[in-house]
Parts: structure tokens; sequence; C-alpha cells
């Protein structure tokens, strides 16, 4: 993942996956420097670890 995206993460206070989890997709897509990329990147993350965003837990 690129810089400008790990410091978007960083700036909202996600520094870990368990961090993530409890943001919706959409939220964590309207952090200024995470694309569609980083975003593949987080959901595959997430997928092996067994987490997913909020929203994909909740409509499932």
């Amino acid at each position: 993942m690129g810089a400008p995206a790990r410091r978007a993460l960083a700036t909202a206070g996600i520094t870990t996956l368990a961090d993530l989890a409890p943001r919706t997709e959409k939220e964590v897509a309207g952090l200024h420097g995470l694309g569609p990329k980083a975003l593949g990147l987080l959901r595959e993350a997430l997928r092996e670890r067994g987490l997913a965003f909020s929203d994909e837990r909740d409509s499932g």
C-alpha cells in the first residue's frame, strides 16, 4: 500500500486491522489518499483474518 494511504489511515487513528473492521468501507473510502487499490488490499487483509468492514458483515 502506498504512503498516502498509510498516512490517511494513521491520521484517522487506524493502525491495525482491528481498528479498521468497525468502520464502513464507505467511511474508509472517503479518506483523502485512499484509492480503489488500497481499499482492495485492505478488504483482502481483513478477509484473510476473518474480518470485514462493518457494512459487509451487517449486509450478509
